[in-house]
């Protein structure tokens, strides 16, 4: 294995685990970003996503039955047709076009959710708006790992806890990423290759996971969501960037 990829590739996962374990999921998408600088970008889906599912059961303990319930329910029942139709466009979804439609979206809801004057509280969006984000996050996640800034405009909103909103992430994509794994298998994403990168890289996942969930306990609520809403932007910029280069 080349010492360069596997430096980087350690370092986007680590990155990744310390992101779901702590932090909302919403930046966990750009190791997949970095890997697909040095590798194809397929191969750096197939490489991530049982990595992405290993720091899911590492998060499932400490988080268990800490969600917001109905908030992960109408995001999971968008969720699971969102990854059927990423399966069925896996091959002819314009990846630029949603990475940019995503970030505007991201970048837009920090905006009015922070602007500076704005009064009174903002309000929740419906159960219909969090089946469409859970529609949109189920899809984006298939093609591109880009599930957690649709999945977090919703949960922001809603006003929920840093605790609850980390646990619904975590229940979430545990679901979403599940529901993944046999279309990708069919699709051919995963080889012998990718499969070996990830026994090498399973430790990196685990510390990541691991540093995350100390970290969001040593965090202050109000320290996390500034931290969130920092992390919507840094992603949905990343998105745009991405997607106009």
């Amino acid at each position: 294995m080349d010492t360069g990829l596997f430096i980087i590739a350690a370092i986007a996962v680590t990155f990744a685990g310390i992101s779901k374990g702590g932090f909302g999921s919403g930046a966990a998408f750009a190791s997949s970003t970095i890997l697909a600088l040095v590798i194809p970008p397929t191969q750096a889906l197939g490489i991530m996503l049982p990595l992405l599912m290993l720091m899911d059961v590492a998060n499932l303990k400490p988080y268990w039955k800490k969600w917001a319930w109905p908030e992960s329910k109408v995001l999971i029942l968008g969720g699971i047709p969102g990854v059927a139709l990423g399966a069925a466009l896996f091959t002819v979804a314009n990846d630029d076009l949603l990475r940019f439609l995503i970030g505007v979206v991201a970048i837009g809801f920090v905006v009015w959710h922070r602007w500076p004057g704005r009064k009174g509280p903002v309000k929740p969006l419906p159960e219909s708006a969090g089946f469409v984000a859970g529609l949109v996050a189920g899809f984006t996640s298939f093609i591109s790992h880009a599930g957690g800034p649709p999945a977090a405009v919703y949960l922001l909103s809603r006003d929920i806890g840093k605790t609850p909103y980390q646990a619904s992430t975590v229940l979430i994509f545990w679901v979403i990423n599940i529901a993944k794994f046999v279309p990708y298998a069919f699709l051919g994403v995963f080889t012998v290759q990718t499969f070996t990168m990830d026994l090498y890289l399973a430790p990196f996942a685990l510390i990541g996971a691991w540093i995350g969930v100390k970290a969001h306990h040593m965090v202050s609520e109000k320290a996390f969501f500034a931290l969130t809403y920092v992390l919507l932007l840094i992603t949905g910029g990343k998105l745009i960037f991405d997607a106009l280069t």
